[in-house]
């Protein structure tokens, strides 16, 4: 129960109301331990003293006392609340939002008296006032009241009422001046409700934000323009210009009331719950209804319904093979119930005639999420799954099939197809695994036998580089010993030329003759020694694939020269038939020809 509301009820209507509540509320056991605390005396004076205080003129009405009594489980409920935030006040940005009329009493002729007195009442403080500047002086400025800026709207312009704003009241705008400099006679003012004196009808306001409630701070007070003035004062005035239009003319004309939202806005502006709406009638009452007779769940029934004669039209149609139409059918049921199970089915078994497999898995699955005990729906899902895994195992994608299998099995343990689908998907693998493993062996096999190839290949090169290493290590040491002989030879010479020189001189004619086919004979086999160099002279090919290939330029070339050296021993024979001389012997560096030169060598000692 709502305390405060109860309280405040009771401390308005007095004890004749408790008499009431504890008469007709005894049997509820909320009241019977509320109504005790509440009517504990409060401290300061008395209701009745206070209403006298403030010229209220109480009327008991034994009726409305009644009403409330009876209906006080009711009227006092917290569940009628909502969690909406409520505002008294009338913010610009919902003036479209909702139909602004003017006052009420602007339209009911209510004498002024009665008017003036009834703001009085109803006045508090913290409530923002407008008016206009009337008169300024020393001690602060009075200003006429025109409207209301919160609470209740009362059409107060023609009622006179005069608030005072006392100087202390007036926030400085500049450090040093006058506070009161900035304000005329005739401005328009916003301002809070400082201290009331009811009896004697005086209103004192401020300007500083300090005398307004937390939910109202954020107004701005002072001097305010005449489009800053609240939208039903405006209407207000456009009424007492044409004051033939009636109330239901001016709210039919406004924006605000044709709005489509218009309802909900004003439950949540007056913190009513839609979902829950209250009803004074005990009959009416939410909590007394089923849920199956509330309007959404009719409205479901119904939609339902009006589904299932668009599916047996549809199924009519795909009995005759009439298939587009059949579609259009279905699509129409689902159209009308989103969660229609039959149609549902209905079209996912149309969509696995046509083909289109995965479009009906998932009408199955969004029918067995509706309905899990839907037999036809479970059935169809796994026969669809299974031929969907045919399909991707003849597409080779092995794992998207299984798990179609897989899913298949946990609809239907008892699926025969599934689970024997699933059996030569899983030998099938292994095959093509094992497969795969004996490809991988041969494979790897025939790496190794490349490998030990190529390393037996380098192996007999490398023997036949050490070969030919040794080979030219012989030829080396052969032509240092025919350098030896060729010294001892240059000696022995000259030591024999002087007993031999007349000999020398018979023979030099005949030798001079022979001289020149020495002489051509020797730059031929020159010729022959220098051609010898430049094959010999290279440098061994590094321990490198690359100088494998050049092997077989090398055999061309030892062919060569043996081809050579028969050539060369027919030109010495020849030389050994002419006399040769010391000066006309030649002794290369190179090493191979040092070997062609020892027939030289052993002709001149047997001439000597």
């Amino acid at each position: 129960m709502d305390r405060d509301l109860m309280r405040q009820s009771l401390n308005f209507h007095g004890p004749s109301l408790l008499s009431l509540l504890r008469s007709e509320q005894q049997d509820n056991p909320h009241f019977r331990s509320l109504l005790g605390s509440v009517v504990e005396p409060a401290r300061g004076p008395a209701p009745q003293q206070q209403l006298q205080g403030r010229k209220e003129k109480k009327v008991e009405n034994i009726e409305i006392q009644k009403f409330i009594s009876k209906k006080a489980d009711l009227l006092f409920a917290v569940s009628w609340k909502s969690d909406a935030p409520t505002t008294s006040e009338v913010n610009e940005d919902d003036e479209e939002r909702y139909a602004v009329m003017p006052p009420l009493e602007q339209f009911m002729e209510i004498p002024s008296m009665d008017r003036r007195e009834l703001f009085f009442r109803d006045i508090e403080r913290g409530d923002i006032v407008i008016g206009r500047i009337s008169s300024i002086r020393e001690f602060g400025f009075f200003m006429v009241l025109i409207c209301l800026g919160s609470g209740i709207m009362r059409d107060i312009s023609h009622l006179e009422i005069t608030a005072l704003c006392p100087l202390r009241d007036v926030p400085s705008l500049s450090n040093h001046g006058d506070p009161l400099s900035y304000y005329q006679t005739g401005d328009i003012v916003r301002a809070g409700i400082k201290d009331i004196d009811r009896y004697h009808e005086k209103l004192a306001v401020s300007l500083y934000s300090s005398s307004l409630p937390p939910h109202l701070s954020g107004i701005k007070l002072g001097v305010i323009s005449s489009e800053e003035l609240p939208l039903y004062y405006r209407r207000s005035v456009e009424l007492n210009s044409n004051s033939s239009d009636s109330y239901e003319n001016i709210m039919q004309s406004s924006l605000g009331f044709v709005n489509p939202g218009v309802v909900e806005f004003l439950l949540g502006k007056l913190g009513i719950d839609e979902s829950n709406p209250p009803s004074l009638m005990r009959g009416l009452q939410s909590k007394n209804f089923s849920e199956d007779d509330f309007a959404s769940a009719l409205r479901k029934k119904q939609s339902a319904s009006w589904a299932l004669k668009c599916v047996k039209i549809g199924v009519d149609y795909f009995k005759v093979g009439r298939h587009v139409d059949a579609m259009n059918e279905y699509n129409k049921a689902l159209e009308i119930d989103k969660q229609n199970v039959e149609a549902l089915v209905a079209r996912g078994a149309l969509y696995a005639t046509k083909g289109s497999l995965n479009k009906a898995i998932e009408d199955f699955e969004l029918a067995l999420e509706n309905c899990p005990t839907h037999r036809n729906a479970r059935k169809y899902l796994c026969q669809t799954l299974v031929e969907r895994g045919g399909q991707l195992e003849e597409e080779e994608k092995f794992l998207n099939a299984e798990s179609y299998y897989k899913k298949a099995l946990a609809l239907d343990e008892t699926f025969k197809d599934a689970e024997d689908a699933l059996q030569k998907l899983h030998k099938y693998m292994q095959k093509s695994l094992e497969l795969r493993e004996k490809q991988a062996e041969k494979e790897e096999k025939q790496k190794t036998r490349k490998i030990e190839t190529s390393a037996e290949k380098l192996r007999k090169l490398l023997k036949e580089e050490k070969r030919l290493k040794k080979k030219r290590r012989k030829s080396t040491s052969s032509s240092s010993s025919v350098s030896s002989a060729d010294e001892s030879v240059s000696s022995s010479s000259s030591s024999s030329s002087s007993g031999h020189k007349r000999h020398k001189k018979h023979k030099r004619n005949r030798s001079e003759s022979s001289r020149s086919s020495k002489r051509h004979s020797a730059k031929a086999s020159s010729n022959q020694v220098d051609q010898n160099k430049k094959d010999e002279c290279f440098p061994v090919p590094a321990n490198t694939s690359a100088s494998f290939l050049n092997q077989k330029q090398e055999v061309e070339k030892l062919l060569e020269k043996q081809d050579r050296l028969p050539y060369q021993k027919k030109q010495v024979k020849e030389k050994d038939r002419c006399p040769l001389s010391s000066s006309s012997v030649e002794i290369p560096d190179d090493f191979g020809e040092k070997e062609l030169l020892l027939p030289y060598c052993e002709a001149y000692l047997e001439y000597v």
